[in-house]
């Protein structure tokens, strides 16, 4: 069931409205391994973080501490970055920033938790040499420069074991604020080198504070994050403090609590203390935290303070909010921190003031315009690349670049990135379908994800019916989607069900229309969980009226990867088998029927790309005119995808022979290929191209599945291919 908007809803689709004139499009992405030298492997994982720029706007440089290293790009051209390979550390470098060419780095050459250590360093940019060094007798974390050059402050923060003592703070030595100043040249003096304690503040921990980030407004005054003693810190330029005050906490109501693959909105956190990572000054008065969380909170959200400690502004849930209604809630997190808002950044574009909030476990970044800072108005929310870190506004040259920390190397997934977004002309492209304009009862958003299955309306152009998959198996639901919108826009949603209850072992691949007002639902199998190879009928009211087993000619030869389609032509269903059951020849895969009338079940073979590396697939099947249009893909992602193809089969061939038999094999006709059409937002080509509907009027619409935004940018692509 559905409901009018939320504020939060309207305010964010007003925003969106009012920013079309101008918008943030990412234009480039670039994949940090292609920093690494010829001949240097690049399977070892890297993870840019901290990033900033030359004083030219021309060249980035970010921290990589799994290679210990920093990282360069050449952004001359910024829809075409190039590599300028990496500098070598001693060390893990934490935080980084650019004063006339030189990079202030700050490095951790900690050997353990009771015994930390690290120096700050000068290194040239353009020829990589360290011309100065200090150390800094403690393990330091973010660093900033003031606006005029003329010091630098470190987070001393010598972070806590979490392994030991429940994970909680008061373990020595203590962390600390240090400073140094720099020279006319942007060089460290280290026999300036001067440390602000910062013990007996907080109410929590006070003995051992945890400096995590700082920044340094046009007065000199140096903001610091205590997020684990949940604390801020005002510094005056000669080290002096200034104010100090609790992050204080919030109540947090209508928020998804279970980790239980549903996306609920109904608990409650109260009195959560806000914790706050990242922090940046908005202007000499006011400063901006990300209150992700650590030990015992996380708000969810963002915060406006003034320096005098007064809370000028409170995003609370809206940011979450409008995270879920583009399909970005990181539901396996819910139990935790949400969406984890973790970084910030700020810039002034067009002559107005805007925020940038980086979503960690999202990879969204929100973008708000902070003209009255005591009323933000949500313009954008951005795609980025997995967990950003780290943020550098180059406003001269209407530029944004976000750092993205997660490299998935190791699990076969997408590397990490630097994100390229430029400010101008033209309307927002992402997010490209949303749920925004509809809400759950409780006035919460109706979250989505992981759609893997697309069915248009009979009769109405541009209504586009979707199912989730099984990561969301305890919330089986079909969305209605009018693709007319700009962007397309999630309009109603229907829960699975049997005995009113949520329906247990789905995973819904595909579905299409029974002609009677409901939807015929291909379930893939896994017999390893208990989950049944079926087709389901299910009616307009989500129950589930009939299921379908398969014969045991198909269970005989049955493997995990199963039905990823369904169609319906006449009084014939067919399904698309994602990959090569037993009975197979290799790289062909069955396309099977059930006929409705006389329950007889057949087959025809497809012959399908013989993959390069991985595999390659079916993921849907959808019957049109006198063709029936098929998804194949690879499992490949990023530069190494090959195969995300539409294929036709005249339906002519589509004559099924008795199942253990031999199969005849239909003839197949190259559509489109989708790599181009993947890249349309200067991301990197996402693997699972899942959803395929043609309308009423002909139009095809494409859709990907976001896995949840599990391991994930979250990234939903959906998009027309035009008149089939």
């Amino acid at each position: 069931m559905t409901r009018f908007l939320t504020l939060t809803s309207v305010l964010a689709l007003t925003a969106g409205a009012t920013s079309a004139e101008m918008s943030f499009n990412r234009i480039a992405s670039f994949a940090t391994p292609l920093n690494m030298a010829e001949g240097e492997d690049t399977s070892r994982e890297t993870s840019p973080e901290i990033i900033d720029v030359t004083p030219d706007g021309m060249t980035l440089i970010y921290t990589d501490s799994p290679l210990e290293a920093l990282g360069r790009v050449d952004i001359t051209d910024p829809a075409a970055p190039k590599p300028l390979g990496n500098i070598a550390l001693d060390g893990e470098p934490t935080s980084v920033a650019v004063v006339q060419g030189v990079a202030i780095v700050g490095v951790n050459t900690s050997e353990s938790y009771t015994e930390p250590s690290g120096y700050i360093a000068a290194i040239n940019v353009g020829d990589g040499t360290e011309t100065d060094r200090c150390d800094l007798g403690g393990q330091p974390d973010s660093i900033a420069v003031a606006p005029d050059g003329s010091f630098v402050a470190v987070a001393i923060e010598n972070e806590r074991d979490e392994d030991l003592g429940e994970g909680r703070t008061g373990q020595m030595p203590a962390g600390a604020l240090t400073m140094v100043d720099l020279t006319v040249e942007g060089l460290v003096n280290c026999d300036t080198l001067r440390v602000v304690e910062m013990t007996g503040m907080a109410e929590v921990s006070p003995e051992d504070p945890e400096p995590e980030f700082v920044d340094i407004n046009g007065l000199g005054e140096t903001v610091v994050t205590l997020q684990e003693n949940n604390h801020l810190v005002v510094v005056a330029a000669d080290g002096a403090i200034m104010n100090h005050f609790s992050a204080g906490s919030v109540d947090l109501k209508n928020v998804d609590l279970d980790e239980e693959r549903a996306l609920t909105f109904d608990g409650e956190q109260l009195g959560r203390p806000r914790e706050p990572d990242a922090v940046k000054w908005l202007d000499d008065d006011h400063f901006i935290t990300a209150n992700e969380g650590d030990m015992d909170g996380g708000s969810r959200g963002w915060t406006v303070f003034n320096k005098d400690g007064t809370i000028v502004y409170e995003s609370g849930l809206t940011f979450e909010y409008a995270v879920a209604e583009i399909g970005h809630y990181p539901e396996r997190r819910s139990g935790n921190k949400g969406v984890e808002p973790e970084s910030v950044g700020v810039g002034s574009f067009g002559g107005v003031p805007m925020a940038f909030i980086g979503a960690e476990r999202s990879s969204v970044v929100g973008v708000y315009d902070m003209s009255e800072p005591a009323a933000p108005v949500l313009a954008q929310l951005l795609p980025s690349g997995i967990g950003p870190e780290g943020y550098v506004t180059i406003p001269e040259r209407n530029l944004l670049v976000t750092a993205n920390e997660v490299d998935l190397i190791e699990d076969g997934g997408v590397r990490a990135y630097v994100m390229i977004y430029q400010y101008g002309e033209g309307a927002a492209a992402y997010p490209m379908l949303t749920s925004a304009g509809i809400a759950l009862e409780n006035g919460a958003p109706v979250g989505w994800g992981a759609i893997s299955g697309m069915v248009a309306d009979a009769e109405e152009p541009g209504v586009i019916y979707a199912v989730n998959d099984s990561f969301y198996g305890q919330q089986p639901t079909i969305f209605k989607i009018n693709a007319t919108a700009q962007p397309a826009r999630i309009v109603d949603y229907t829960r699975v069900t049997r005995a009113g209850f949520p329906a247990q072992k789905l995973d819904m691949e595909g579905i299409t229309l029974d002609g009677e007002g409901g939807y015929w639902i291909a379930s893939e199998g896994r017999t390893d969980r208990v989950t049944p190879h079926a087709i389901y009928r299910v009616g307009a009211d989500g129950e589930i009226a009939e299921e379908i087993g398969l014969p045991a000619e198909l269970m005989s030869v049955e493997r995990r990867f199963g039905f990823e389609g369904i169609t319906k032509v006449g009084d014939e269903l067919w399904m698309a088998v994602q990959r090569e059951w037993g009975d197979d020849p290799e790289n062909h895969v069955k396309l099977v029927s059930y006929n409705l009338e006389t329950e007889a079940w057949g087959a025809v073979h497809y012959p399908k790309a013989a993959p390069a590396t991985g595999w390659v697939g079916l993921s849907e099947i959808v019957a049109h005119g006198a063709f029936i249009y098929i998804i194949e893909r690879d499992n490949q992602i990023g530069d190494a995808a090959v195969t995300k193809k539409v294929y036709r089969v005249p339906l002519a061939e589509m004559v099924p022979a008795e199942l253990g038999t031999v199969l005849p094999v239909v003839s197949k006709e190259e559509v489109r290929d989708l790599i181009p059409d993947l890249k349309q937002l200067g991301g990197y080509v996402q693997d699972k191209v899942e959803g395929l509907a043609i309308d009423a009027s002909g139009e095809a619409f494409i859709s990907t599945d976001n896995d949840g935004v599990d391991d994930h940018s979250g990234e939903t692509l959906f998009f027309s291919i035009g008149q089939m």
